[in-house]
């Protein structure tokens, strides 16, 4: 239902989607669906969590893994791309983003998720430090944080299919920003 919902989302946006046309996708009734939910706005909060519990997942496989830090950072900026114009997570973002000012849990969800970015990356860069494989002294807070909004950013010229933003080209854009943030030894 949650996977269905985004790709609703990604198709026709969030102002197109109701309940009712949910549940016709799904073949049940909105009625079904709010009893669920309870409203639009916790069914969009539930199906982020879906989405970004598999994303979790990865970061956390991609953490463990045994490769160097530098590659698994490559691979770090590959997972939090979009993997085209209208990528259902990112379009779920970037629809809830507007919202976010005025609903609180939407702002807490978006606030943790974010966090959970943050401390990865840091994880992530504080490692490849003691390793030798950054540069010692690096300000791995700043640098996480900074990369990350590169990374909203070009990400939503992706989703939106600005010209110029495709996902291989941003990827490049992404890698050549992290080797000025984060330079290797």
């Amino acid at each position: 239902m949650l996977e269905e919902a985004m790709t609703a989302i990604a198709e026709d946006g969030l102002a197109t989607l109701t309940m009712s046309a949910l549940a016709e996708r799904l073949g049940t009734s909105g009625g079904h669906i709010l009893y669920y939910f309870g409203s639009k706005d916790r069914l969009l909060l539930a199906a982020l969590h879906w989405s970004e519990r598999q994303l979790t997942e990865e970061r956390t496989e991609l953490l463990a893994r045994r490769v160097a830090a530098h590659r698994k950072l490559a691979l770090f900026l590959e997972l939090y791309l979009p993997r085209g114009p209208r990528d259902p997570r990112w379009t779920l973002w970037i629809e809830l983003w507007a919202r976010i000012p005025s609903n609180e849990p939407l702002r807490a969800a978006q606030q943790e998720i974010d966090d959970g970015w943050q401390r990865d990356l840091e994880t992530l860069l504080a490692k490849g430090v003691e390793q030798g494989r950054f540069a010692a002294g690096l300000d791995v807070p700043a640098r996480a944080s900074e990369l990350l909004a590169l990374l909203d950013g070009l990400s939503t010229r992706v989703v939106l299919g600005e010209r110029g933003a495709d996902r291989a080209t941003s990827l490049e854009r992404a890698r050549s920003a992290a080797a000025l943030l984060i330079p290797h030894l």
